[in-house]
């Protein structure tokens, strides 16, 4: 089973949009796939809610009140993580994953604070043992923007993979209305959208994100 964790300190960095979406994508290719939202705000599981009955089914589970307990033949597990987890609880958290994805804004503010937590998941067990795997992602990008391109040049700076960056569209504002993934759109209206993942997903796919 492949396990996904999306994390960064910050709240409102994108995370349960990154999640929900790759748990829609992966649902979306016949595999099974499991949703942990563990933020208390049930972003990802408000999701789940709204999407519509006809969609391939994807489990929630309240991982922030229960046991993550996926079913069986669960091929996905997608972790939404919470803002503000540090220390000892990051510790235990990570242990549930062994890929992690690090969405990043751009703004120096997001860049200072992705830059230590970069540091503190480093050094947690699970990274430091080499058993799990960090990529980094720009999100909600303008490409003409000055602080656009400083957050480019800063994430291509560390040690980390930098995989793709993902603009600020609303097109996520109105998947996320209908719980639906970018990919559950309209192909025509979202291709551009859709080929920025593209990065991202073929990264997830390849050995290089496995421990």
């Amino acid at each position: 089973m492949r396990t996904i964790m999306v994390i960064n300190a910050k709240g409102g960095s994108g995370k349960s949009t990154i999640a929900t979406n790759l748990a829609s994508y992966y649902a979306s290719t016949a595999k099974k796939v499991s949703l942990v939202d563990y933020d208390p705000q049930g972003s990802s599981l408000a999701w789940l809610k709204a999407r519509p009955i006809n969609k391939p089914k994807i489990q929630g589970i309240d991982g922030s009140r229960s046991t993550v307990n996926p079913g069986r033949g669960t091929g996905y597990m997608i972790m939404d993580a919470p803002a503000s987890v540090h220390g000892k609880d990051l510790s235990n958290l990570v242990r549930h994953a062994h890929t992690f994805i690090i969405p990043v804004l751009p703004s120096p503010i997001d860049m200072r604070a992705a830059a230590d937590y970069i540091k503190e998941i480093r050094n947690t067990n699970t990274i430091a043992a080499h058993k799990g795997k960090i990529c980094l992602l720009a999100n909600r990008g303008r490409d003409n923007t000055k602080v656009f391109w400083q957050l480019d040049e800063f994430l291509d700076h560390l040690r980390e993979p930098y995989v793709a960056a993902l603009s600020d569209s609303m097109h996520y504002v109105r998947a996320a209305d209908k719980g639906l993934g970018i990919f559950e759109m309209a192909p025509a209206a979202t291709a551009i959208v859709r080929a920025e993942w593209q990065p991202l997903i073929e990264w997830l796919d390849s050995k290089g994100s496995q421990p």
